[in-house]
């Protein structure tokens, strides 16, 4: 049994800015809730940030460059919520070390767990190529990130490494 990271909203934890969950309809991600060791965590609300709340876009860049320090976080409000996000994907990754978790399941287009996509920082609806800021650090760090249309290719790697 592997332990990994699931973002909390895909457990159908109503954890999202607007207070809704993420469905996931995928047998290979229940295969792995079935059989793995689920962590959960929700990185924004970890480190205080209310629900509802404000949506939020990375401005600038992606989640390499929020870490970095180029980019910003930003509501759709124009507050700057970056060093929110950046401590939420910074307790993300100690909770990884704590618990040596290698793998991560993350909700996709989202600014922090985003692995492929990201919205475009403009709340126009368009996306881009890009990570959040959750899945960047752990990348970074080693920790293979997953999003969830992406369950298939975790199973098959935890088969394989078993």
């Amino acid at each position: 049994m592997v332990k990994i990271l699931v973002s909390s909203c895909l457990l159908g934890c109503a954890v999202r800015y607007n207070g809704s969950a993420v469905e996931v309809h995928s047998a290979d991600f229940n295969w792995l809730l079935e059989t793995q060791d689920i962590v959960a965590l929700c990185p924004e609300i970890s480190v205080g940030l209310p629900i509802p709340r404000v949506p939020a876009e990375i401005l600038g860049g992606d989640g390499v460059a929020v870490l970095s320090g180029s980019a910003q976080i930003l509501g759709s409000d124009k507050s700057d919520l970056s060093d929110k996000f950046v401590l939420g994907a910074e307790l993300a990754l100690r909770l990884c070390k704590e618990q040596d978790i290698q793998y991560a399941v993350l909700t996709e287009n989202s600014p922090s767990c985003g692995s492929q996509y990201i919205y475009d920082g403009n709340f126009s609806g368009i996306k881009k190529k890009g990570s959040g800021v959750v899945a960047a650090i752990l990348m970074q760090s080693g920790i293979r990130v997953f999003s969830q249309y992406a369950a298939s290719e975790l199973r098959r790697l935890i088969s394989i490494v078993r």
